[in-house]
């Protein structure tokens, strides 16, 4: 379940679904990815193939990242069975 939000465009899209504070052209995949986090339980369920699910290094050890489009990513952490920190970022 996911539990707390960076972004809070992210977390209007996911609790109210406005497009107001992300790309609208990733709100699609952006939905698919949420509803997949919020019944996640480990990083490892949001393994789909075409979202490159990989573990961060450095200063984001311990949060993981999926890609939405191009280099924008949805990137979280895990606290026990519960996402926390879900964000939404280029980080290239």
């Amino acid at each position: 379940m996911i539990k707390t939000f960076r972004h809070k465009g992210l977390e209007r899209f996911f609790r109210e679904g406005t497009k107001a504070g992300i790309q609208a052209a990733h709100a699609n995949r952006l939905r698919l990815q949420l509803l997949a986090l919020d019944q996640a339980v480990r990083p490892e369920d949001l393994s789909a193939p075409a979202w490159g699910l990989h573990p961060l290094k450095g200063d984001m050890k311990g949060h993981w990242a999926v890609t939405v489009n191009g280099n924008w990513r949805m990137v979280f952490a895990f606290d026990g069975t519960d996402a926390v920190l879900v964000d939404y970022r280029d980080y290239h």
